[in-house]
């Protein structure tokens, strides 16, 4: 990823309650009407968006061109929600050449140049770029199917293209681009060919959805969970350690267990059964299951002199716990047999396209495979969708998620393992399924797993973002690859069939998720401390003490600040940590026997006797509601 993850919007509308309910303006009459939420749409939503962002990057690479003539240019496509192209140029560009190449920009679509579409023969095109003396075209011009097409910017630029574009400059407005960052990109993403320079902008059809657009990564600079996580004390990263490998201090670690427990606890109460499997296992297992031939360059260096006695850090659960499976012969009366794991899986992802939390080289898997039956599997599937949206409601992201059938591409059959008859009954069953929950969703294309097509829960955050949390697949293949068995109620040998499931997908995506879903200002169940007492005097310890201790026998996960520093500061540092609850207690308090009590939420709540103070606290952790 070029940036630090990807800006994704769809309805924006402010963050900000107070700002949004005042956002309104005068009509005719002397009344207000509320001003409408801007949209901002994803190149693919509108092909307006999809010609004007494309039309703006070869202005760009014009611009770039005129100011510095020995740079070459390369491709240059539109993106989600703007642009870029790729070039060779002597020199690093820096902050102040982006603002020149934007000023020469203007020049050029202030011109009205108009934009037009050209075919010509291979060795036309070919002559045309040998005169230019452009290497990089030559060879993009091979891999081009006739026919071949050239954009021209008036007579002044061109460039290969496919299109589309709009018809000219005039339609581009100048104030609605702009030119945000400079990466390092190599060419063909071949790290052993030329590494290039990517200039990335962004262009809009008015002033006003850039300046939304710009608002927006703004507030998402405020919410990033890097930044949080550090400033809150969740996970640290270790240069020592290595890159994609977070650390986990006892306040994060605070926070996984309690995902952990209430996911384990839904588990259990569903009839999932814990296992617990290696790190690593031997490259034959993976060569069975077909991960191996699929993704040997993602997993880490083997283990060991050759292949056949070779072990790998596994990348996935899944044939550990077929393991488990086919240690025993099962009978129809165990299925479905659900064995659940959170195990920690190991990736091999390229640096640069790390991230924080979101894309990382170990992390947990809340995992769990179900054997069943063929006459279970709808029932099962349902099942664990009822989870997945338990999990989402808990979370408070159920309002806002779409369900994705990623199916195989049927173009491209190779890519996938299986027959086209399980291929054809595992998506049917996932269609079916939605149907029947009558769930929002559509079909996602060539998003299938290798072995298997899945329902992907497409989630949007506080950011108008995307995101994939929870998935379930369904699979006829690696019981079939690994020839797993079960005695039927007729005592003959049959097939189980597999359901993949995780409604977490990774604690450590998740957690990125979360925490710039709430700011870091985390609901009280979930808050690694919850409660913070903040005793006047060192006279008020042993009261403090005494009301922190019944709170933890509730589980309740309390503090007592006895920095000595003066009150105003105990807390301003309580609220710079964004703890939901805190107290202040003073002889007031201590002869009252209770607690002054103040919530992010609510402010101040004013002076509650304790053991009230117990009884609400015990229902809002039961319920994972605010105090």
């Amino acid at each position: 990823m070029a940036a630090a993850y990807p800006i994704v919007f769809d309805m924006v509308t402010t963050s900000d309650s107070s700002k949004q309910s005042s956002d309104s303006s005068a009509s005719a009459n002397g009344s207000t009407v509320e001003a409408q939420p801007i949209k901002l749409l994803r190149t693919r939503e509108s092909e307006k968006l999809e010609r004007i962002r494309h039309t703006f990057s070869h202005v760009m690479a014009m611009a770039v061109q005129r100011l510095f003539p020995k740079a070459q240019v390369t491709i240059g496509p539109s993106i989600d929600y703007g642009f870029y192209y790729d070039f060779d140029a002597p020199e690093p560009f820096t902050d102040k050449d982006l603002k020149s190449i934007k000023k020469e920009m203007i020049k050029i679509i202030k011109k009205g140049l108009p934009v037009v579409r050209e075919e010509v023969s291979r060795e036309e095109a070919k002559r045309r770029i040998e005169e230019l003396g452009e290497p990089y075209k030559l060879e993009i011009l091979e891999g081009l199917q006739e026919p071949i097409t050239l954009y021209h910017l008036g007579d002044q630029w061109w460039d290969l293209c496919a299109g589309p574009h709009i018809e000219t400059t005039k339609d581009l407005h100048p104030k609605a681009f702009d030119l945000e960052s400079v990466a390092g990109a190599y060419w063909r993403g071949d790290e052993t060919k030329a590494q290039l320079q990517r200039i990335y902008g962004t262009a809009w059809e008015t002033p006003e959805e850039l300046k939304e657009y710009k608002r927006r990564k703004e507030e998402a600079k405020r919410r990033d969970h890097r930044k949080l996580g550090k400033e809150l004390g969740l996970f640290v990263f270790s240069d020592d350690v290595g890159p994609g490998l977070p650390l986990w201090t006892p306040k994060g670690t605070l926070l996984r267990s309690t995902l952990e427990d209430f996911l384990k606890a839904e588990q259990v109460a569903r009839g999932y059964q814990p296992v617990v499997t290696p790190h690593v296992g031997r490259v034959d297992l993976f060569k069975t299951s077909g991960h191996w031939q699929k993704y040997a360059e993602d997993l880490f260096p083997m283990m060991g002199e050759s292949e056949d006695e070779g072990f790998v850090l596994k990348a996935m659960n899944c044939p550990f716990h077929v393991q488990i499976y086919k240690s025993q012969l099962r009978s129809y009366k165990e299925l479905p047999l659900r064995l659940a794991e959170f195990g920690t899986v190991y990736r091999f992802e390229q640096s640069g396209e790390l991230g924080g939390l979101t894309r990382v080289r170990g992390f947990t898997q809340d995992d769990a495979h179900l054997f069943v039956t063929p006459d279970q599997l709808d029932k099962e599937f349902l099942k664990v969708v009822d989870l997945i949206q338990v999990t989402l409601r808990a979370l408070k992201m159920d309002q806002s998620f779409k369900a994705r059938l990623s199916f195989r591409d049927p173009e491209n059959k190779s890519q996938y393992i299986g027959s086209d008859e399980a291929w054809d009954k595992a998506q049917n069953a996932i269609r079916q399924a939605v149907e029947t929950m009558e769930m929002d969703h559509f079909e996602g294309i060539g998003e299938a797993a290798f072995y298997g097509p899945k329902l992907d829960f497409i989630v949007r955050d506080a950011l108008e973002r995307e995101w994939q949390l929870g998935t379930v697949q369904v699979d006829y293949t690696l019981p079939e690859r690994f020839d797993l068995e079960y005695v039927a109620e007729d005592g003959t040998r049959q097939r189980p069939i597999m359901i993949h499931r995780a409604p977490f997908g990774s604690l450590e995506r998740l957690i990125g998720i979360l925490i710039e879903q709430y700011a870091g200002d985390f609901p009280l169940w979930l808050a690694p401390e919850q409660v913070r007492l903040l005793p006047v005097t060192e006279g008020h310890w042993a009261y403090a003490d005494s009301a922190a201790a019944e709170m933890r026998q509730l589980g309740v996960r309390v503090e007592v600040d006895k920095s000595g520093e003066r009150l105003g500061k105990m807390i301003r540092n309580s609220e710079k940590a964004k703890i939901p609850v805190m107290s202040v207690i003073g002889d007031k308090e201590v002869d009252a026997t209770s607690l002054s009590i103040r919530t992010r939420k609510e402010g101040d709540l004013g002076a509650i006797a304790l053991p009230e103070v117990l009884e609400r606290l015990k229902v809002a952790l039961s319920d994972r509601a605010d105090f």
